[in-house]
C-alpha cells in the first residue's frame, strides 16, 4: 500500500505545524506502509529522516498555482499511489486515486474582502468545492469549521470528520535558564509585556489590539509593553500607522519571525497572551501559550471558545474596550493569573497529536477499504 501526502507547506505556520506532526506521528505509528511525501527540495532531508518507509519526491509547483493542478496528479500516477492526502484545501480534479482532504477553515468565504481580487475569491471557492466533493473524506479541525463546511458545500455530514489539532512537544518543555536569560538579553526584555504571536493578516484584528493596548497603558500600567510576533509585518503598514496614531512607537515592538525555541521562551516570559482573531479554524497559539503557563485572552468567535474551553478569558474582538478591560483585569490580578495558568495547563492535556494522527490513519484505512 502506498499513501502520498502533500507536504509543500511544511514550513508554514498553522498548516506547517499540522503537516510536521502528521508526518512525525505517522512515522512512529506505521513502519510498514510506504509514504510518498511531495515536498520542497530543502525539506527532503526532514522526510528521509522519518524512516525507511518514507520517500521524498521533490515537487516545485507553487501552492495555489495552475501548474500544481497537472503536476501533482502526474507525480501520483508515476508513484503508483493508492491514496492521496491533501492537508490543505487544494485537491486537483485529475487526482488518479482515492483521496482525503483536510479543510482547516473557510476563511476565504467568510472574509472575501481580505483576498487580493475577485479572481482569488473564485479560485478559493472553486478549489474548496472540488476538494469537498471530489474527496472520499473531508477532515477538519473543529466543530466550528465543520459547520462552515456543511453550510458552504452541502456535503453529507457523515463525510466530514473532526480531528483536533494539538501543539508541538517543545511547548511542554521547560527551557534551560541560560537560554531564557539569553533571549531576555538579546531582545532587551526588561519590562513586563503582553504578547501576540501568529500570522499578521487583517482577520487577526491587530489594529484593535493596538487600540486596546493604548487604553490599557493609561494609569498604573504605563510601563507595560506589547510584543507582536509574526511574519510579513512590512506588508501591513496600517499596523505601523496605528502605533504612531497612539504614539506607541516606544512601547509596541514588532519582532517578525522568531525561531521556535525563542517563541517557546517568549510565551513563558509574557505576562498575558492576547489573541483577538475574528476567525480561526482551530487556533494553535492560545494552546501553545497555555502549555507555557501563560494566561490567555481570546475571542468569543468561531472555533476559539471550543478550543480553549473555560481556561481562557473570552472577549468580543470587535470591541477594543472589551479587549482592554480583559487585559487590565488579568495584568492587575495575580490570583486570577494563577488560576488561569492552572486551568490552561489542564486544558492543553486534552489535546494529543498521537491520538489525532491515529484517527487520521484509521480514516486512511476506511477510505482504502472503500
Amino acid at each position: 500500500m502506498r499513501i502520498a501526502i502533500d507536504a509543500r507547506k511544511l514550513r508554514d505556520f498553522g498548516i506547517g505545524t499540522y503537516i510536521r506532526n502528521l508526518l512525525r506521528h505517522l512515522a512512529r505509528l506505521d513502519a510498514t506502509t510506504e509514504f510518498v511525501v511531495l515536498c520542497r527540495e530543502q525539506d527532503c532531508a526532514f522526510v528521509t529522516e522519518l524512516g525507511e518507509n518514507f520517500r521524498a519526491v521533490t515537487e516545485p509547483s507553487r501552492p495555489y498555482s495552475l501548474r500544481e493542478q497537472f503536476a501533482i496528479p502526474l507525480e501520483l500516477r508515476r508513484a503508483g499511489v493508492n491514496l492521496f492526502h491533501a492537508p490543505h484545501y487544494v485537491l486537483p480534479p485529475m487526482t488518479p486515486c482515492r483521496s482525503v482532504v483536510t479543510i482547516h477553515d473557510c476563511i476565504h468565504l467568510r472574509f472575501p474582502q481580505y483576498l487580493p481580487s475577485r479572481l482569488g475569491y473564485a479560485y478559493a471557492r472553486s478549489s474548496l468545492w472540488v476538494a469537498a466533493h471530489r474527496s472520499a473524506r473531508v477532515l477538519t479541525v473543529s466543530e466550528a469549521s465543520k459547520r462552515d463546511i456543511l453550510e458552504y458545500f452541502r456535503v453529507p455530514e457523515s463525510k466530514v470528520t473532526v480531528i483536533y489539532n494539538a501543539i508541538d512537544e517543545r511547548f511542554h518543555e521547560e527551557p534551560p535558564a541560560d537560554e531564557v536569560m539569553r533571549v531576555q538579553e538579546r531582545y532587551q526584555l526588561t519590562d513586563p509585556f503582553i504578547l501576540y504571536a501568529g500570522n499578521i493578516k487583517p482577520h487577526k484584528n491587530l489594529e484593535r489590539l493596538i487600540e486596546a493596548f493604548h487604553m490599557v497603558r493609561r494609569g498604573e500600567l504605563e510601563h507595560i509593553k506589547l510584543l507582536i510576533i509574526g511574519d510579513e509585518i512590512s506588508k501591513y503598514a496600517t499596523l505601523r500607522r496605528a502605533v504612531h496614531r497612539y504614539k506607541l512607537h516606544k512601547h509596541v515592538r514588532f519582532f517578525g519571525f522568531v525561531p521556535d525555541a525563542t517563541l517557546a521562551i517568549l510565551y513563558r516570559l509574557a505576562r498575558v497572551f492576547v489573541f483577538p482573531s475574528l476567525y480561526e479554524g482551530f487556533g494553535l497559539p492560545p494552546l501553545e501559550a497555555m502549555a507555557s503557563g501563560t494566561p490567555v485572552i481570546t475571542s468569543n468567535l468561531s472555533s476559539l471558545p471550543e478550543v480553549v474551553g473555560d481556561a481562557a478569558m473570552l472577549i468580543d474582538p470587535y470591541q477594543p474596550d472589551a479587549i482592554a478591560g480583559a487585559m487590565r483585569r488579568v495584568l492587575q490580578d495575580e490570583r486570577l493569573r494563577d488560576d488561569m495558568r492552572e486551568r490552561g495547563l489542564a486544558r492543553v492535556r486534552e489535546f494529543s497529536w498521537a491520538r489525532s494522527v491515529k484517527q487520521v490513519r484509521e480514516i486512511y484505512d476506511e477510505v482504502l477499504a472503500g
